[in-house]
């Protein structure tokens, strides 16, 4: 009996250890389950200090996460420089790969999105979209001139009377440096050229590309960028740029990373709420609000201190506005011109001339405005049709306010001591000397050394306590009520 019962022990043992082989031997023939993550972030718009923040967090979120790819899909018509070096550096010292693709059909990586995309470990492009156009805009919206072109690309005048090779090519160089260009600028625009070649051949691009592209504002499409070595890939499609890129080596911060983008689950970062509000602030349009509103609100307070919200709403207001300020490219003259303009309006309040201090603060506002932002910056100007119409109701607006808050104090008291003397009366009866008088809808003590016929008008000459001083101004009328 016990022997059987262990024959049965042991083909138990014998049944569940071939159950487990059987197990393994069918799991090792199953699909590799999906392991890895893309961080997918999105550059939509003009290149500011916000988004900056936006895709350096999410190069940083990337490398906690140990996330595989990460990939920038890019539409942007440019930017500041600053935040768009800031963007750089970061991509450089990555650990993870960076991959930019330019898309949807239609989109651009244009001026300093051009930059970004020699920048990165894999650029990527779909079809019918284009980039370049990255000669650097001066902040006060006028082209940097060209600098005159390198030596070796000119061709320089045959000396004559003797002069040598080195001083007709000095010549040369002399009279291709363009008029008005100064060394400011052309430092500016060498160190771009110089910035720019670096990014290409830092990942075996087309780098006098890169520099005609600085240079020239040339541009390129797709098809165009990928024949000349300017980017690595056209896909048409996230998937179809993952399954080109699969295999690949790239150096990511000095170490050779093959890419494994067979089977990556893709998560998109979104903008924080902080760098959402931030990126609306830094709106010229928003920022122009948000300066108006806190200029009106100090006025507002204080002609009625003590209000407190008009004040509180100013100041916060003003602050925000000289954030927005700092981030952006603004010309201090249209900035002038703004704070004339709302003087101007202020004191056709005051002064009687007719329309003529508030039309000229109109105007002032208008070109104020226009010029104030018009830096020649991608994605960083302001709209005409904003301006004009915002400026016009505002202007309108203030103007007939303050006219309005002008003409109640003009107006003198309407209540205490100020609005009872000088004030008209009416007899509730006969009297010579003391009697009783109506004024401001209360009977009064009042005192005349003059006779009062009932119903008189009397005019108030003083007041002693509770008492009227009063004496006729006309006949007998009617009582008011």
């Amino acid at each position: 009996m016990i022997k059987a019962m262990s024959e049965r022990r042991f083909a138990g043992l014998r049944a569940i250890g071939q159950f487990l082989l059987a197990g393994i031997l069918m799991s090792a023939t199953l699909p590799a389950v999906a392991e890895g993550t893309a961080i997918q972030l999105e550059l939509d718009g003009p290149l500011g200090v916000a988004t900056a923040e936006y895709i350096i967090g999410g190069i940083e979120t990337a490398a906690e996460r140990n996330a595989n790819i990460i990939i920038i899909r890019m539409d942007t018509p440019g930017g500041l420089v600053e935040p768009t070096r800031d963007i750089i550096q970061a991509i450089l010292a990555s650990d993870v790969p960076v991959v930019t693709y330019v898309s949807p059909g239609g989109a651009r990586a244009a001026s300093a999105g051009t930059y970004i995309v020699l920048a990165s470990h894999i650029a990527a492009m779909a079809p019918t979209t284009h980039l370049g156009a990255a000669t650097p805009v001066s902040l006060t919206g006028d082209d940097t001139p060209k600098p005159p072109l390198p030596l070796d690309r000119r061709t320089p005048d045959i000396a004559e009377d003797g002069d040598s090779d080195e001083t007709a090519a000095e010549d040369s160089a002399e009279e291709a440096r363009p008029a008005g260009s100064t060394p400011m600028e052309r430092k500016v625009m060498n160190d771009a050229i110089a910035y720019i070649r670096s990014l290409a051949e830092t990942h075996g691009r087309n780098a006098d590309w890169a520099e005609e592209a600085v240079r020239d504002a040339a541009t390129l499409t797709a098809a165009e960028a990928l024949e000349q070595n300017v980017i690595d890939i056209v896909a048409a499609s996230r998937a179809e740029l993952l399954a080109e890129i699969d295999g690949r080596e790239v150096q990511a911060n000095n170490r050779t990373v093959t890419l494994d983008t067979a089977s990556l689950v893709i998560e998109t970062l979104e903008p924080s709420l902080r760098i959402k509000i931030l990126s609306m602030i830094a709106n010229p349009q928003v920022a122009l609000l948000l300066m108006l509103v806190g200029v009106y609100g100090l006025v507002f307070e204080g002609w009625n201190p003590g209000a407190i919200v008009p004040g509180v709403v100013g100041i916060v207001c003003l602050l925000l506005a000289a954030y927005a300020l700092q981030v952006l490219p603004v010309n201090y003259a249209g900035l002038a011109l703004i704070i004339v303009g709302v003087i101007l309006i202020i004191a056709e309040a005051f002064v009687p001339s007719f329309g003529a201090l508030g039309l000229g603060g109109i105007v002032a506002f208008i070109f104020g405005s226009i010029m104030m932002f018009d830096s020649g910056i991608p994605g960083f100007g302001i709209s005409m049709t904003f301006v004009v119409t915002f400026s016009t109701i505002m202007g309108l607006a203030m103007l007939w306010l303050f006219s309005f808050v002008i003409k109640l104090q003009r107006r003198g008291p309407v209540s205490g001591k100020g609005s009872i003397i000088g004030g008209t009366a009416v007899a509730m009866e006969s009297f010579t000397g003391s009697g009783m008088v109506w004024l401001e809808g209360e009977s009064w003590q009042a005192e005349s050394h003059a006779p009062i016929e009932k119903d008189q008008e009397i005019l108030v000459t003083a007041l002693d306590g509770l008492v009227l001083h009063v004496e006729p101004i006309a006949v007998p009328g009617t009582r008011k009520s």
